[in-house]
């Protein structure tokens, strides 16, 4: 490191590999077309510009009082901030994220009751699905975050990481239990579709439903809809996707999964006595943990 500081010091500029591994030269005097055009005033940042602009390379300058770091990339200039002002924003998104987080759980929770109730609208799947979005929002926000700290953003990375658990399976399971059609397509076209609403619209259940190809006026939203159960059987440890697959297929919904006797669960190809015995209990163990979580 020291070394590397010493080198830095000098007036040429820095040249690296591709990877930005490896130093090829340094002390380099660069000698751009001086008749490309530059916003810049400064010497070093202007060359740097047309430098950019010239061999469609990543350019960085930095000033001399080392206060300012631009980046400049083609026709793109970006001036990084401070790290201790990156690092307060990032705290900031990561205290919203965390409330945003809450109540994903929350409404997530309610959607469970609710499923094993037989109880859910289409207005409860799609608070769930509105939440999840608002946590990636911010989510996204943050990991541009990163991008700028880099050695120096691993805690927030970490925070990150934990926050994010659970969020994008909770909200492919919700997709898959209520798209009208579901296969791989269709769910990866929705999880798009989700993502392409502008975050201003995200508190509009109406176009979250839109956007899904759901009809949008506050009675549809009200209507009853029934899920066919991957998310709730995911939920039961030791269960396999393979299982869980071929026990929505056989009774389509989680309302005649839960009215299936233990003979007729264990009858399903692959399934059995000992993966029927732990659907029916996981999912009676289920509702009384929701519900006991309610209470409390």
């Amino acid at each position: 490191p020291m070394l590397l500081n010493e080198l830095a010091k000098m007036d040429g500029a820095i040249l690296l590999n591709e990877n930005g591994t490896r130093i090829l030269h340094a002390n380099v005097q660069l000698m751009p077309d001086a008749r490309i055009w530059s916003q810049e005033t400064g010497t070093r940042h202007r060359t740097a510009e047309r430098v950019a602009k010239q061999i469609d390379a990543l350019a960085i300058s930095i000033s001399a009082a080392r206060d300012v770091v631009t980046v400049y990339v083609g026709d793109i200039r970006y001036v990084l901030e401070p790290i201790r002002t990156i690092l307060d924003k990032a705290d900031q998104a990561l205290q919203t994220m965390e409330k945003f987080k809450s109540r994903f759980n929350h409404v997530a929770n309610n959607l469970s009751l609710l499923e094993l109730r037989d109880a859910v609208t289409l207005h409860d799947v799609l608070s769930v699905l509105q939440r999840a979005e608002m946590v990636l929002v911010i989510a996204q926000l943050i990991e541009g975050y990163l991008i700028q700290l880099g050695a120096e953003g691993r805690l927030v990375e970490l925070q990150l990481e934990e926050l994010l658990v659970n969020v994008r399976d909770e909200r492919a399971l919700v997709l898959a239990d209520y798209l009208p059609e579901i296969n791989p397509v269709r769910l990866e076209s929705a999880r798009a579709a989700l993502g392409a609403v502008p975050s201003d619209e995200l508190l509009s259940l109406a176009r979250i439903g839109e956007a899904l190809g759901f009809e949008s006026d506050s009675e549809s939203l009200e209507k009853p809809v029934h899920p066919r159960g991957f998310r709730m059987l995911r939920k039961i440890p030791r269960l396999t996707e393979d299982v869980i697959d071929k026990v929505v297929c056989c009774y389509g919904d989680l309302r005649s999964i839960m009215k299936a006797s233990l003979e007729e669960l264990a009858a399903i190809d692959g399934v059995g006595l000992a993966r029927a015995e732990e659907i029916k209990t996981g999912l009676a163990r289920l509702a009384e943990s929701i519900a006991m979580e309610r209470r409390s």
